[in-house]
Parts: C-alpha cells; structure tokens; sequence
C-alpha cells in the first residue's frame, strides 16, 4: 500500500475532509477545513474530488516522506514548501518521487495550508466523515492529530500532468478583513447603540484562538438578556457572554449554547478569519441574508468558471 510517513507533525496537522453534515443530533460538530476554499483548490489541483480526505496544516513546520510516488498540491497559507530540500511554488500541483520529502516551514503569512495527495489519504470514515475533531476524539487517525510516525495510507491514482491555478484566481487574505454579519433574531436584544458599538470599531483576536471558536477583544457589548436557552449554533454565530466579548463560533463548535447571539458571520468570510493569528485585527459590517445568498451564487458560479479554465490550461 502506498503511503507518507510522518516525520514532523508540526505545530498542528489534522486529517480533514469537508465536515461531518447531519451529526449535530448526536452531539457531533461539522469540524472540516477552517478555509473551505483553499481545501477544494488543493484537492481539485490533483484532480481529487471535493470531498477527499487532505491535510490541513496549522501554522506550518511540518514534513513527511513519500513512501511510493505522489502527486501533492498545497494551498492557503503562505507556508514555503520544500521538496527534498527544494524551494516549490504552492498553489500547484508537484510529482513527488518515491522517498522524497515534503517540509512545510511556518508560514509568513495566513494561518492554515492545506496539502492533498492524488487519490486523497485512505482514512476510514467515522459517522459519514474523515475530519479530525481532537476535542471529541473523532475522524482521523484514532481521532488525534497527525504525530511523528504515522503512516498515511494513500489511494492510488494513474499518474497526471501537473498544473497550477492561474495566479489570478488565488485568493486574497487581508491582514484586517472586514467581516460581513447576517444579523439574527436574537439582535433585537441589542440596543441601536449597542449595534452602531459593534460595527464601529476593531476587534483583536486574543490568545484564545482555536478551531472551536475566535474570542475577540474589544468594546464590550451590552444585551438586555442574560442568557437564553440552549439551542442549535451555526457555522459562524457570534456569541456575546457575560464579559461583553464577542466570540465567532467556528468548525468545532459545540452543537448547542445559551449565549445570546448578534448574529452570524457570513459563511464566505470564514475563511478570511481562520487564516488570522491571534492579534490580528477585525471590523465587522451588516449583510441582508438576501445579498448572501445573492453572493454565494456569484461565488459558485466564479468557482465553476475558474474550474473550467483550469482544466482548458491543463
């Protein structure tokens, strides 16, 4: 069977493939990629599909070792990629010789890369999924992030060309994104003032920073309820506790909160705060949830046509 081996783990490096969809009735969270984008770019560089088994690595600092020949793409972060000590261009694909290695250094900008395999890593679903979620010990391997050792089983795929995404397409990760809000019910207990605090200043992220959740720090918000009860929390809901901090709820977030909410970030911002480290800065704006949808439309439809001219290049 073929396989990469660890070498270094990093600072953190799950197996990942889109999320866990239709779990929370059991108390499990979606987890997936934190940058949906930068995962599909890598898996769709090595001609995978969407939804396989890849590698998001955090910070950088890992490497590996290609016990049979493989075709590799890393995307997102700026994390420099080495192969057998080789300066290589992410954001396209690369053949990687049998018992060659593959360093990813720290990167120097964005937070997350993601590295597939042609093929994707042969990883035994768990409740319709492959995502590592350490905190309930799911996915993955054995449910834990990747360690020095292990070995990853790789699907085997006939060889293809390589290929780059036009530089064009890459995505952008600012240093200060503005976050676009989809406001929910619950912001009727947020006074306008309240709301005009919100919108009108910088949040930093703090040090509690993980893929659960982004606390933030920054002008404390007032709400003329306490708490609420326990419900369902989406992808994204902004929660304010006690504290007045705002905290975005991300990929393995609990399933269910009492915190009351003054709305969601918009799904397709996601991305943008989880490739931010811990004191980085945020502004948050106002989305109608009819200019979303409008949004997402447009982003699928550049999705599709960038795909397209992909494959016409290659």
């Amino acid at each position: 069977m073929n396989t990469v081996e660890v070498i270094k783990p990093g600072v953190l490096a799950l197996l990942m493939d889109a999320g866990r969809k239709g779990q929370h009735g059991l108390g499990l969270t979606t987890g997936g990629p934190l940058d949906a984008d930068a995962f599909f770019w890598a898996n769709t560089l090595v001609r995978n599909t969407p939804n396989a088994t890849a590698i998001e690595v955090s910070v950088g600092g890992m490497e590996l070792r290609a016990n049979a020949e493989v075709q590799i793409a890393v995307t997102g972060a700026q994390m420099p990629l080495f192969i057998d000590g080789n300066p290589r261009a992410i954001w396209q694909s690369h053949t990687v010789a049998a018992g060659s290695t593959i360093k990813l250094d720290f990167a120097k900008q964005g937070a997350r890369a993601y590295l597939a395999v042609a093929g994707g890593f042969d990883v035994k679903p768990q409740f319709g999924s492959t995502a590592t979620v350490v905190r309930e010990g799911i996915g993955g391997l054995n449910g834990s992030a990747l360690a020095t050792g292990d070995a990853l089983p790789v699907l085997a795929q006939r060889p293809t060309d390589d290929q780059m995404l036009p530089v064009n397409l890459w995505p952008t990760y600012p240093q200060h994104p503005v976050l676009r809000v989809i406001e929910g019910y619950q912001v009727a207990h947020f006074s306008a003032a309240q709301r005009a605090l919100f919108y009108s200043h910088e949040y930093q992220l703090s040090q509690q920073c993980d893929r659960m959740g982004y606390r933030l720090r920054g002008p404390a918000l007032q709400c003329d309820i306490g708490g609420i009860v326990s419900e369902g929390i989406c992808l994204g809901a902004i929660q304010v506790p006690a504290d007045g901090q705002p905290i975005v709820l991300l990929n393995d977030r609990q399933t269910i909160g009492g915190y009351p909410k003054i709305g969601s970030v918009f799904s397709a911002d996601l991305a943008l705060l989880g490739q931010l480290m811990p004191g980085a800065t945020v502004s948050f704006a106002p989305i109608s949830a009819e200019a979303a949808h409008a949004e997402l439309l447009l982003a699928e439809r550049r999705r599709l046509a960038a795909t397209q001219q992909l494959e016409r290049l290659s």
